[in-house]
């Protein structure tokens, strides 16, 4: 008889919604919630998971942080909540010190200093 196991790692984007201004880029933004963990599959069904962490991702500039393990399981659960800032830890920045540059005419980001923008040509 063979057994199939294995084991992998995967994320979990969380229900939650919470508009916030940014404290990396100043800008408004949405905190998007996601768990990662590792599970034991058994014939490629995931049995038995661990290694639960809870990160908050910046809609704005990217900016990722680490969740408050006890909120992040409130917000797993679909409670009602405010995330605050005592509750993230910064894990990696976003664009740096928010000097993404947007052309007003085509929509091209970059974080490059460019006079005019490298896809239309329009002044940024």
């Amino acid at each position: 008889m063979f057994f199939i196991i294995g084991l992998t790692s995967g994320r979990k984007d969380l229900k939650f919604n919470q508009v916030v201004i940014c404290s990396r880029c100043g800008k408004y933004g949405r905190y998007m919630v996601y768990m990662t963990y590792t599970a034991l599959s058994l014939f490629f069904i995931p049995c038995f998971k661990w290694n639960k962490q809870y990160f908050v991702q910046t809609s704005c500039c990217g900016t990722v942080y680490r969740l408050n393990p006890e909120v992040g399981r409130r917000v797993a659960r679909g409670e009602e909540l405010e995330i605050r800032q005592e509750d993230l830890e910064p894990v990696s920045g976003g664009w740096p010190g928010g000097q993404m540059k947007r052309c007003p005419n085509c929509g091209y980001t970059t974080d490059e200093d460019f006079t005019f923008c490298p896809k239309c040509g329009g002044r940024f």
